[in-house]
């Protein structure tokens, strides 16, 4: 089993920043991609932005503010979310990939992001 633990959410005005981390422990043998995704009240979950191989993809709605990193050694990965804008506010989860041949998802059980006034 692979736990899956965020951090790094809180409260900030619009404009600001916030940097999340999630760390991947366990059983972990080979760690295929890793990813940040929100889910807003009353909507569905999205992908905010994932790594995976080397390449980097985002939504469209955080490119140019959220930047994304990985430390393979660590097993953690980062989201640097700069410009924050109210729309920003979710519950974000990371998910972790992991696996050879066969794949498994794990998920964290998210952390809070608000961006108000």
């Amino acid at each position: 089993q692979v736990q899956v633990v965020e951090s790094g959410g809180g409260l900030v005005q619009p404009g600001g920043s916030l940097r999340l981390s999630c760390v991947a422990s366990g059983s972990v043998f080979a760690i295929r991609a890793m990813g940040w995704y929100r889910q807003a009240p009353g909507k569905e979950r999205e992908l905010v932005a994932r790594v995976a191989s080397g390449r980097t993809n985002y939504a469209d709605s955080v490119k140019g503010r959220f930047t994304i990193s990985r430390d393979n050694a660590k097993n953690t990965v980062y989201l640097q979310m700069n410009s924050l804008e109210p729309d920003d506010t979710a519950v974000y989860y990371c998910n972790v990939v992991e696996g050879i041949i066969n794949f498994t998802d794990y998920w964290g059980k998210g952390t809070l992001v608000t961006v108000s006034s």
